[in-house]
């Protein structure tokens, strides 16, 4: 038997991942239409929680054992509120995992993982700029976000909150990303589309 696997072992296999990684997370329905919004911003709460551990940074970046993990959040009150609670306890590694709300004007400095919110191109741009060269995972749901430098950057598809990655803004951030979280996603780019 050669070493790939049959088309109904590689959907199960495909399955398994999704699962494991998507798990007690909701998805967008048109029957909860008033509440897309905050429920939106509770799945992708729970994905940028997923995210990180899927994500390896380079050796030292996350500092000492016990070492806080830093999410920082921009424009996006609801979202971080909803991921403090996510994270309220829990660890990545040896790492407890705290959140913390940023401006658009704020120094992102500090932070591991840096999600910037709302769709202002503009935005995004000038808050990526401002982040000095660090290994961080930046995340962002601005329509041409991965353009912007992002290294993954949401968007909904058939009404389910989904992500695309940029593997070529990974690396510009040292920092490298699970093949279980590479399956998963919608689209994965080798450079910035």
């Amino acid at each position: 038997m050669s070493g790939e696997c049959a088309p109904g072992r590689r959907r199960t296999v495909l399955g398994l991942a999704i699962g494991a990684l998507l798990a007690g997370v909701p998805v967008l329905t048109r029957a909860q239409a008033g509440t897309t919004t905050s429920l939106e911003r509770k799945v992708k709460a729970a994905f940028l929680y997923k995210f990180l551990g899927y994500t390896d940074f380079p050796p030292g970046a996350l500092g000492e054992a016990g070492a806080p993990l830093v999410i920082g959040v921009v424009d996006a009150d609801e979202l971080a509120a909803e991921l403090t609670r996510i994270v309220s306890g829990r660890t990545v590694g040896a790492h407890p995992i705290t959140v913390r709300v940023l401006r658009e004007q704020d120094a992102p400095g500090g932070v591991h993982l840096l999600f910037v919110g709302g769709a202002d191109a503009l935005k995004v741009r000038n808050v990526l700029r401002s982040l000095a060269p660090a290994p961080v995972l930046l995340v962002t749901e601005a329509e041409d976000g991965l353009r912007q430098g992002s290294v993954i950057n949401f968007r909904i598809v058939e009404e389910r909150v989904r992500f695309d990655v940029s593997l070529g803004a990974a690396e510009k951030n040292s920092v490298k990303l699970s093949s279980r979280l590479l399956t998963v996603a919608n689209q994965v780019y080798k450079a910035a589309p």
